[in-house]
């Protein structure tokens, strides 16, 4: 079986900074930071909001897509399928306990990115880029305030996927700067980042720092999705 999958082109994107949105009820101020991390570089951009409720979180994603249109990075969507098709996202983010890769895959079709979480377990990653995955995620990779209590993914596991994987490779979970290095050099993707990077005054800054390690500032707008 080969599940249809986003272009060459779009899987090419999963490189360098991946921006995960904090949970910001105030949706001009959300789309303010987002405006800054991607003039700082972000190559990707991930709607996520725990705590909004159905109406809000329409209405913030509506918004984030014309901020991404217009600076030609994908949004992705966080766990809600639904909301990723109504509104015409460029992809969806799933986990564990959300819909089946496989079926996900089904439902977007071809042309948009699919990425799945793997926590620490190469074998769910195997399984998800054989069910249609884009991209698949590991962590926590370091000690994560967003998610207290989450699983371990050591460095090894990374360098291990990236030798098994056809795939990119994005690692999330307690990255700031100051420790990315050693992720990097491990030859992760991606860096998908949430505190590190929106808990900053200076998130234009603070974003450029990161899509600098991979000498990705400035590419963010070369191709659009």
């Amino acid at each position: 079986m080969n599940p249809a999958r986003a272009s060459a082109e779009q899987r090419t994107q999963v490189r360098g900074l991946y921006a995960i949105t904090p949970d910001e009820a105030d949706t001009a101020a959300l789309v303010r930071k987002v405006r800054m991390a991607l003039a700082g570089g972000a190559r990707m951009l991930q709607y996520r909001n725990k705590s909004a409720d159905t109406v809000l979180r329409s209405k913030q994603a509506e918004e984030l897509l014309a901020v991404c249109r217009a600076s030609r990075v994908p949004l992705i969507i966080n766990d809600d399928l639904d909301l990723a098709l109504s509104i015409g996202a460029d992809g969806l983010h799933i986990g564990r306990d959300d819909a089946s890769v496989a079926a996900a895959r089904a439902r977007l079709g071809p042309g948009r990115i699919l990425g799945a979480s793997c926590y620490n377990r190469l074998d769910l990653a195997l399984a998800a880029r054989d069910a249609g995955a884009d991209y698949v995620a590991f962590g926590s990779a370091f000690a994560s305030s967003t998610k207290r209590g989450a699983v371990r993914a050591p460095l090894s596991l990374y360098r291990e996927a990236k030798t098994r994987l056809a795939c990119p490779v994005v690692a999330i979970g307690g990255i700031t700067s100051e420790n990315a290095r050693p992720l990097i050099e491990a030859g992760v993707d991606a860096l998908a980042v949430i505190n590190a990077l929106f808990d900053t005054r200076e998130i234009e800054r603070r974003a450029r720092e990161f899509a600098d390690m991979f000498g990705t500032h400035g590419l963010e707008k070369r191709s659009a999705v």
